[in-house]
């Protein structure tokens, strides 16, 4: 695939030392001292307890009281690809808890207006050739993606066994039986020989602790619990006609808003959209399939496409190589490419190599600037939406129709970055700037917890391990693994998510690689009649040292985000920062894990029978 040429500006037409400037500026007057403090988790104060569910009835069952293999907490796509390296290693006594109605997680609860992928779905929607299925367009529709991940479990065999609508309250250690104590909010008891934690980063909403929030006689509620009782219209169908006499609030711009938006404002009487900080909203052009281009594809084209799409993403092309997905993600590396090529791909040290990606992040980020003048009208919406930080310091977004709708006569920003965020809610509205703002309705586009502390994220009460220790309290510093897996005084539990190893571009790829690394050691485990498995002290001890040499500095980054979940509101050492990562990169990680289970004997591993 051959890209169109960008149009970002060159070198001499941006000031990099005043821009740079200006990022630590715009950092600086965002950032709030209570950090991670200024959300709330409700409980049913404010709005419903998040743990309810609006999409599916909870029918009553009775208990489960069993021994099991494995216990996997969590059905979306972590905990489907853990379901799916499990049965094919041929472990196939475990279970599935979600707190959800069905498989699905973030596109089981997010079924807002407008929500599609964000990262094309041929890299992001895994298992195609394994599944035979391939995405309608390049930016999958929320249903569809949703759909597909239900039938993942129903093809491989492991859909009936979960435990849906089902609250994990306690993990506790047994060492006597040498099993997991499983207790849930439904009375069960289960005795788990393995527990994977597959709890998501993006599973558990988050409100802003806005004065007032409980005194709204209005309609309140979070995109990911969106009420089309009161919007009108359906997931597959948005039509928000209910909204044609209702003045709406809708709280963020980041994600979920610059999809939510546009819909808003078709249907709302009035819309206000509170910006703290805007996002980077490039293009986003969405043909569907091309069957013919579909024909053509050769066994081991998608693994080919994610690499492709993990190097275009996050490390850098290699000389010649094509970039194969084109867009907004890859750009900075695609240029950085073209720019070697033309200098006949020289040997540069990584602080020169570094250099040159920092001034071409730079020159992408004026691009995006500059493009919000060709859509929006009136000269102070644009400035307030362009957005002063560098590329991932928030999620990169695209869209044709988000900075359109802000020449609706019937939307209005309202930038709250001086205030660092609403001032009040009343039982009316709201207030920005001293002024009150009457609505009928505010929706919450605050996000989820994403880096912030592990018990406010997973929300089970106790986990406890081997000498009762919690696994809060072990991790509160941050996470302590051997392999970003597994820990030392907590056998046979095991982890996936940003923990302590490779990163992926594609956080399915990702997540899937952790769960087939984790199968590989549960299936062993079982064959060889192990029954407790646990990192050593030392092999973790020696891992954690090794990784954090290996660390990439990311500080004169951080210096210039704002404050958002990638580091939990602007905590200069957040203990769980997304970009902490195996140094040499993605490839390297997963060869060493290869030559790790290749070895067979389970090395760093303690094991009792």
């Amino acid at each position: 695939m051959k890209c169109n040429p960008s149009d970002t500006p060159s070198p001499e037409q941006v000031d990099i030392p005043a821009l740079r400037e200006r990022y630590r500026k715009e950092r600086e007057k965002r950032m709030r001292r209570e950090g991670e403090g200024q959300y709330f988790r409700p409980a049913g104060q404010v709005v419903e307890d998040f743990s309810a569910d609006p999409h599916t009835p909870i029918k009553p069952r009775d208990p489960v009281n069993e021994d099991i293999d494995c216990i996997v907490i969590g059905a979306g796509w972590g905990g489907i690809m853990a379901g799916y390296y499990l049965t094919k290693a041929g472990v196939t006594n475990f279970r599935h808890v979600d707190t959800a109605g069905d498989f699905g997680g973030v596109w089981y609860w997010n079924r807002y207006p407008g929500i599609q992928c964000d990262n094309e779905s041929y890299c992001y929607l895994p298992l195609l050739e394994e599944t035979g299925f391939m995405p309608s367009k390049k930016f999958a529709d929320g249903w569809e993606i949703y759909e597909y991940a239900k039938s993942i479990p129903k093809k491989f065999g492991f859909a009936d066994q979960a435990l849906f609508h089902t609250h994990v309250k306690g993990l506790r250690w047994d060492d006597n039986i040498k099993r997991w104590r499983v207790s849930t909010n439904r009375g069960d008891d289960i005795r788990a020989r393995h527990i994977i934690m597959a709890c998501g980063v993006l599973n558990m909403p988050k409100l802003p602790g806005i004065e007032g929030i409980d005194t709204f006689k209005g309609k309140l509620f979070h995109t990911a619990r969106w009420d089309y009782d009161y919007t009108g219209g359906s997931y597959r169908e948005p039509k928000l006609d209910k909204l044609a006499d209702k003045r709406v609030a809708l709280v963020g711009t980041g994600a979920t808003a610059i999809q939510a938006v546009p819909n808003l404002a078709k249907y709302a009487k009035h819309l206000y959209v509170i910006q703290r900080t805007p996002s980077c909203v490039d293009a986003r052009p969405n043909p569907p399939t091309d069957k013919e281009w579909a024909k053509t594809l050769q066994p081991g084209w998608q693994k080919e496409r994610q690499d492709n799409f993990h190097r275009g993403a996050m490390e850098a092309f290699k000389p010649g190589e094509p970039d194969l997905i084109c867009d907004f993600w890859t750009e900075i590396n695609r240029n950085m490419a073209a720019k070697m090529q033309a200098q006949g791909w020289p040997q540069l040290s990584l602080e020169k190599f570094m250099e040159m990606r920092d001034t071409e992040d730079y020159l992408v980020m004026e691009r995006m600037r500059n493009r919000v003048d060709t859509f929006v009208k009136d000269p102070a919406t644009a400035e307030a939406l362009k957005p002063y930080y560098r590329f991932m310091c928030k999620r990169p977004l695209s869209s044709e129709v988000y900075y359109p709708a802000f020449n609706q006569p019937n939307v209005e920003l309202l930038d709250v970055s001086e205030t660092k965020g609403l001032e009040r809610i009343t039982d009316k509205g709201f207030i920005v700037d001293g002024k009150e703002y009457p609505v009928d309705c505010i929706i919450f586009a605050s996000g989820f917890e994403v880096t912030s502390a592990l018990e406010r994220r997973w929300g089970i009460d106790v986990v406890e391990g081997r000498e009762g220790e919690s696994i809060y309290d072990h991790w509160r510093e941050g996470p302590k693994t051997l392999h970003g897996t597994t820990t030392h005084g907590f056998p046979n539990q095991y982890f996936i998510g940003y923990i302590q190893g490779g990163l992926n571009a594609s956080v399915t790829e990702q997540f899937g690689r952790q769960g087939e690394h984790i199968a590989y050691i549960i299936s062993e485990a079982l064959k060889r009649g192990v029954q407790a498995v646990e990192t050593s002290q030392e092999a973790q001890d020696a891992y954690v040292r090794r990784f954090e040499e290996l660390l990439p500095d990311m500080s004169a980054f951080q210096a210039e985000c704002p404050p958002s979940y990638f580091n939990n509101e602007g905590d200069a050492k957040a203990p769980w920062a997304l970009f902490r990562q195996w140094g040499p990169g993605w490839s390297d990680f997963q060869n060493m894990l290869q030559a790790w289970r290749d070895k067979g004997d389970l090395e760093g591993m303690d094991l009792r029978k």
